[in-house]
This record gives C-alpha cells, sequence and structure tokens, in this order.
C-alpha cells in the first residue's frame, strides 16, 4: 500500500483542481489574454502542484521512510530521502 493513501482523496481533489487551472490557461492563452495574467495563473498552478508533492513527501517521510529505518534499510532509505528532496527543492 502507498504510504499517500490515508490521503488519495485529498491529493486527487487538488490535482483534478490544478488540471481545471492548466486548462483555464490554456484558453487564455488561445484567447490572447495579458502575459502578466497568464502569469499569475501559471503561479498559482505551480504552487498548488507544489503542495502536493509536499503532501506525498510529508507521507513518505511518514510511512515509507519511517518503514525502512525500523527494517534495518536506513541507508538506502536515506539516500533515497536526500535524492528526491534535491530534486523536489531543484524545481
Amino acid at each position: 500500500m502507498a504510504s499517500y493513501s490515508a490521503d488519495k482523496e485529498k491529493i486527487l481533489s487538488r490535482l483534478k483542481r490544478i488540471e481545471g487551472q492548466l486548462r483555464g490557461i490554456q484558453r487564455m492563452v488561445n484567447d490572447d489574454k495579458y502575459c502578466v495574467d497568464i502569469l499569475v495563473q501559471v503561479s498559482s498552478v505551480l504552487g498548488a502542484t507544489q503542495r502536493v508533492g509536499f503532501i506525498i513527501l510529508d507521507d513518505h517521510i511518514k510511512g515509507c521512510l519511517r518503514g525502512a529505518i525500523t527494517s534495518g534499510d536506513e541507508d538506502v532509505a536515506v539516500q533515497e530521502l536526500v535524492d528526491i528532496i534535491q530534486r523536489f527543492v531543484k524545481n
């Protein structure tokens, strides 16, 4: 079972909202809307996407990472966590 299972509905709800925001941005571009207005919406999508990532990361740390540490796989788990945080922060 995925560590984010408890938050699955919340994650899916947020992703559907993001999907709608992206469709709105597509319409704005298609309708030649003002660049600043489009950029505000893009910023909103980026923030919303990042919040989804933080929910999943939080669940991963509390679930998968904790499980790996208690089962003796802490070195692999910690390196995986470092790698994903570096990737997540870079974006």
